[in-house]
């Protein structure tokens, strides 16, 4: 697996950022401002890891300020700076689905070493299943403890999706320990007492055919 970074520098709404690129390295930023993390024209500011040393090139792109993923091969997109206590908003839409080609997420709390997949927590973003919290590759909760590895914390009610072509709101907020998830709007889920509380923020290619023109941080309070 190799680390395949775009740009080594970004500013965000006028903050200036010195990336070392490794997690715990740096100070994890709790923003005290609304923060844009994806600038409308290209990756500054982000890094990427997918499987066999593909290149992003051939996966992401950006046209029109919008970013499109085509799913293949699987790994994500994260930023270079970690974060802790924010309300993340990432907002996209599925550009088609079909049988497995219809599943994205965004994650979390993602720790080193890149790999598919990190230590992280997962926002899920498969068709029909948004909502659903992964605890993801030895990150755990309290309600997650009795479960499999591979089960993740169920969504509370029926999907908040858009229909397939529609864009959708996904927010995740995470407090110290805590992490929520809404959906267009509709509180889903959340999860109490993970063992990841600050770290990077990403998206995940892993098969759906997707659009992402928002991604941007406020503070809790």
């Amino acid at each position: 697996m190799m680390l395949l970074p775009m740009k080594s520098a970004v500013v965000l709404l006028g903050l200036a950022f010195a990336f070392t690129g490794t997690a715990g390295a740096q100070e994890a930023i709790a923003p005290t401002n609304h923060l844009e993390l994806f600038n409308g024209r290209d990756f500054s500011g982000w890094t990427f890891c997918l499987r066999s040393n593909a290149s992003p090139a051939l996966t992401w792109s950006v046209t029109n300020g919008v970013i499109h993923c085509t799913g293949t091969p699987i790994g994500y997109l994260r930023t270079r700076q970690d974060f802790r206590d924010y309300r993340l908003t990432v907002e996209w839409r599925f550009v088609k689905v079909a049988p497995k080609a219809d599943n994205t997420g965004v994650l979390v709390h993602m720790q080193l070493p890149d790999k598919v997949w990190p230590r992280c927590i997962q926002n899920q973003g498969k068709h029909d299943r948004q909502g659903d919290l992964f605890l993801m590759a030895g990150a755990e909760s309290r309600e997650h403890k009795a479960m499999d590895a591979n089960t993740p914390v169920p969504r509370h009610g029926d999907s908040a999706e858009n229909p397939v072509g529609e864009w959708n709101t996904c927010v995740t907020v995470c407090s110290g320990n805590d992490v929520q998830a809404f959906i267009n709007g509709r509180f889903l889920n959340e999860t109490t007492g993970c063992t990841v509380t600050s770290g990077f923020i990403g998206i995940q290619s892993e098969g759906g055919d997707i659009e992402i023109r928002k991604v941007f941080l406020d503070p809790l309070n």
